[in-house]
């Protein structure tokens, strides 16, 4: 077994396909093809099946590549660590949802350079939904997102931020003397949602089916000042983080009856080498919101 051999392997678990794996390398197809046959037989498994011109893992296959993926993983960070500087380092790709972006990751980001300087990260917007698909596909390293998806215990995670949904509405909005409302207060009102790739759009979705109401969506977006301005209209309602509306004075924050309690975390994918940057990371994120 080589390291070679495991790269073709797991550059082609990730395309389902000799081709664009060979593609992706820069290498021949009947290099990769004579690398996962030379891997079958080595350790007596099948690696892949075919169907439909595309390759699927077998069981021994997955176990495969979740441990091939670690040794590669392991053995990039050892030769950063041993080379030092000689090596360019590569960021961290770390997933964070657009709505908190604004108010939450420029001071992280900024505490987190000053202890590590040498260090690179690179953030990339997305909703939760979609953040944790990219991170179980290798895509991201690490995601900060809602945690109340019904498949998070897939991933590894550790929650940083205890909040809710509440409806942010202009002082002028119909229902800005409110304490609390219901599902049932928003029927037919006018809403805006975050993206369909947000776990809260599906949360709220759920809420609205089970009380039979239709709220007016006009818009589904990831833009808080965008949301900010639809919601200066009066007319206009949009839910939010509450630890976002906290920096909102000038608008009234409702909380749900029953409330709409949701978690905030940090995700990584289960099994995967974690490299000496995503530890730093990790650590550094959790001491930052236990402060």
């Amino acid at each position: 077994m080589t390291l070679n051999q495991l790269k073709y392997f797991c550059e082609t678990c990730r395309c389902h396909s000799i081709t664009a794996a060979a593609n992706q390398l820069f290498v021949t197809q009947p290099a990769i093809s004579l690398a996962i046959r030379e891997l079958e037989a080595e350790f007596g498994i099948t690696l892949f099946t075919r169907f439909n011109n595309r390759l699927t893992l077998t069981e021994d296959g997955a176990l495969f590549y979740k441990k091939a993926d670690y040794i590669l993983q392991y053995c990039k960070d050892m030769q950063f660590e041993l080379n030092g500087s000689r090596i360019q380092q590569n960021p961290i790709h770390v997933g964070i949802p657009p709505v908190l972006s604004s108010f939450f990751f420029p001071g992280l980001i900024d505490a987190y350079r000053s202890n590590y300087p040498d260090a690179l990260v690179s953030l990339e917007e997305y909703g939760s939904v979609r953040a944790c698909d990219l991170v179980q596909e290798n895509k991201l390293d690490l995601a900060l997102v809602n945690m109340e998806m019904y498949n998070i215990d897939q991933l590894d995670s550790h929650v940083l931020i205890h909040d809710q949904l509440v409806f942010c509405v202009s002082p002028e909005h119909p229902l800005a003397d409110h304490t609390s409302i219901t599902a049932a207060d928003l029927d037919h009102q006018d809403v805006i949602l975050f993206n369909k790739d947000s776990v809260q759009n599906a949360i709220l979705r759920t809420r609205f089916d089970s009380a039979n109401v239709q709220p007016n969506i006009v818009m589904q977006g990831n833009q808080l000042y965008t949301m900010i301005n639809f919601i200066r209209s009066g007319t206009v309602g949009c839910f939010l983080y509450s630890c976002i509306t906290a920096g909102l004075p000038k608008y009234k924050a409702i909380p749900m009856n029953p409330p709409m309690k949701t978690d905030i975390g940090i995700v990584w994918k289960k099994g995967r080498y974690l490299t000496t940057q995503m530890q730093n990371f990790i650590t550094f994120v959790k001491k930052y919101y236990d402060a």
